[in-house]
């Protein structure tokens, strides 16, 4: 009983790190960055905080979930880091949190199905369990996907405004941090990222492997188009604002193409509701009358 009260605690514990995780999103070094950044670029106090306290209590957990990940050979993924950085979770305990989430949820489940759950306890059991196992794995998938998708739709409006501030006399640089200042409400990914590169670029790392860093980040190949775009502006040195606006515009294009391609899709997309649920209901209300009439007229036939 003892065991099962303990893995119960926890169990409780890592699901309140993780939301603290979600709230937070922000690793201690990106903060501390932020704070030697300037003043208006700063995280608001109240982030801060939240974030200070999420990494507290992640160093405390991963202290407990590393050495059981170490004894039931979960070893350390690259990839997993990785992915988690694409979803926009960069504290180094990410990890260690999706680690043990996913280690002890068949813990969770056995207290659900030996305490809560009276009828079928072994099926249950094993359904939490596996869905605590590969849940997590869907959600990350979809978390990037989604942060993802946020971004590409967020970039021309990006570049409009860096378009506007470098024709009203700012460089890139503070044109940068001005946009991703203005981004926070409408677009909080893209403004995190541009700050990313700003706070690269002032700790001493050159702009354009700030911006490969940028695109190395995000995966998009939209976003590497773009760094693409200013590697070669640089380089032959055409005016930045002018390239910018042409690649904000071909973006706009490439956009409205886009919904035009999934508007024409929808008629295939119906297709299928119709043959399968709508046509069936049609032929039956159609028909259902005349083959009851013919039904009653054969029987009076043949007697």
């Amino acid at each position: 009983m003892s065991v099962f009260i303990i893995a119960g605690i926890i169990t409780f514990a890592l699901g309140v790190t993780l939301v603290i995780l979600l709230i937070s999103g922000r690793s201690p070094a990106a903060a501390r960055l932020a704070k030697l950044a300037a003043s208006d670029i700063a995280e608001p106090q109240a982030r801060g905080n939240i974030a200070e306290l999420g990494s507290r209590t992640m160093s405390s957990i991963s202290s407990v979930v590393g050495p059981v990940r170490r004894a039931v050979g979960f070893s350390e993924n690259k990839d997993l880091a990785q992915r988690l950085a694409l979803a926009g979770y960069r504290n180094p305990q990410a990890a260690e949190a999706f680690y043990g989430v996913k280690l002890f949820a068949p813990v969770l489940a056995a207290l659900l199905a030996g305490f809560v759950i009276k009828q079928d306890p072994f099926f249950w059991f094993v359904a939490i369990a596996a869905a605590g196992f590969f849940l997590p794995d869907l959600w990350l998938t979809t978390a990037i996907g989604r942060r993802r998708e946020r971004i590409r739709l967020a970039l021309p409006d990006a570049l409009d405004l860096l378009v506007i501030c470098m024709e009203a006399g700012l460089g890139m640089d503070q044109a940068l941090i001005r946009v991703g200042n203005e981004l926070k409400i409408a677009h909080p990914d893209l403004s995190d990222e541009f700050l990313i590169v700003n706070m690269e670029q002032r700790t001493g790392k050159p702009r354009i492997d700030a911006w490969r860093s940028l695109a190395d980040r995000t995966k998009l190949e939209i976003v590497r188009s773009f760094v693409n775009m200013l590697v070669q502006t640089e380089r032959f040195g055409t005016p930045l604002s002018r390239a910018l606006s042409a690649f904000a515009d071909s973006l706009r294009v490439k956009r409205r193409q886009r919904a035009e391609e999934m508007a024409a899709k929808t008629t295939i997309k119906l297709l299928f509701p119709l043959v399968l649920f709508i046509f069936p209901s049609m032929f039956i209300v159609l028909l259902a009358p005349a083959i009851i009439s013919i039904t009653r007229s054969m029987e009076k036939f043949f007697k």
